[in-house]
């Protein structure tokens, strides 16, 4: 009976060691960067995720933006918290930043956008921003991705917004930008060639299974949708987690039901919330994981003396 004793204090000091968390090496914290994909109003969201991040503690260390994930990602990185962006969110809509227009090149003009986002951005020049950021545009004559890391903020995410169709598109450095859902739906690339160790993607599905659309901009949206899901292979394979908020019943004008969006955003992220925090493990800590999960639930007997 002596010999059990032995064992089994052997076997509680062992158990003892695996809970203990080290003290003097503290885990490395690997580069997080969340890439915020574009959706038009459905694109409040990303405040849901973000919301959740923070409250979690979980970190982020880049961004990147398409479209409204551009604008999203620029208020964040500016300095603005979740709950000025909540505010901001609420208050806005469509007219905010789109002035009608006669145009053979677009319906809108963008040129209210410098204004909103003169307004609500605490900085202006990616250079100063909390957070690095990349803003995701295309290149209307060449069909090429353009991002955008450096300069002046507002007339890349200008270019990044330019919804084909709608707004006019943006003369940047003597190259004509639309949206960057042509070319990076949502920015998980973009993110890896700044540094990224892993990646959060928020893709926001934008299928309509409605029937005959209303009129030309669902015409728009949902042909950008189906080209979006065709493209969605080359994103994921460059992101570790996709939150996917749960969209589809919202029209791309929604900006009245900003707090639903912000709450499905909430949601999808919990819902993704363990998978992120594994990141944070220490070695020690995924390898205890790794023995809990293979521990059988029932204990073998212990043999006889």
């Amino acid at each position: 009976m002596k010999s059990l004793g032995k064992i089994l204090r052997s076997v509680q000091a062992f158990g003892r060691e695996l809970s203990r968390k080290p003290t003097s090496v503290s885990p490395r914290i690997p580069v997080i960067g969340v890439a915020l994909g574009g959706g038009f109003a459905r694109g409040i969201a990303h405040i849901g995720v973000l919301k959740v991040l923070e409250q979690e503690g979980i970190p982020v260390h880049v961004v990147a933006g398409t479209s409204v994930g551009a604008l999203i990602g620029a208020s964040y990185c500016s300095g603005l918290s979740i709950t000025e962006m909540e505010r901001v969110a609420n208050n806005t809509r469509l007219t905010s930043f789109a002035r009608w227009t006669l145009s053979r090149y677009g319906f809108a003009s963008s040129d209210r956008m410098i204004s909103f986002l003169t307004r609500i951005l605490k900085v202006k020049t990616f250079e100063e921003l909390r957070i690095p950021l990349a803003v995701a545009a295309t290149d209307f004559n060449t069909g090429q991705g353009v991002v955008f890391h450096s300069g002046q903020v507002i007339d890349p995410v200008r270019a990044s917004c330019a919804y084909p169709g709608m707004f006019l598109p943006v003369s940047i450095g003597g190259r004509y930008l639309v949206d960057g859902m042509l070319s990076h739906p949502v920015p998980a690339r973009p993110l890896r060639e700044m540094g990224a160790e892993r990646v959060l993607a928020v893709h926001l599905k934008c299928l309509s299974a409605n029937g005959a659309p209303r009129h030309l901009f669902e015409v728009i949206g949902q042909s950008f949708a189906i080209a979006q899901e065709a493209m969605s292979s080359l994103w994921r394979q460059a992101a570790d987690v996709v939150v996917e908020p749960d969209v589809g019943g919202f029209a791309y004008d929604d900006f009245k039901r900003a707090n639903d969006l912000i709450h499905l955003g909430e949601l999808a992220m919990r819902k993704a919330l363990p998978n992120v925090r594994r990141w944070l493990e220490s070695p020690m800590e995924a390898a205890y994981r790794g023995i809990e999960r293979r521990r059988s639930p029932r204990s073998a007997p212990m043999p006889a003396d």
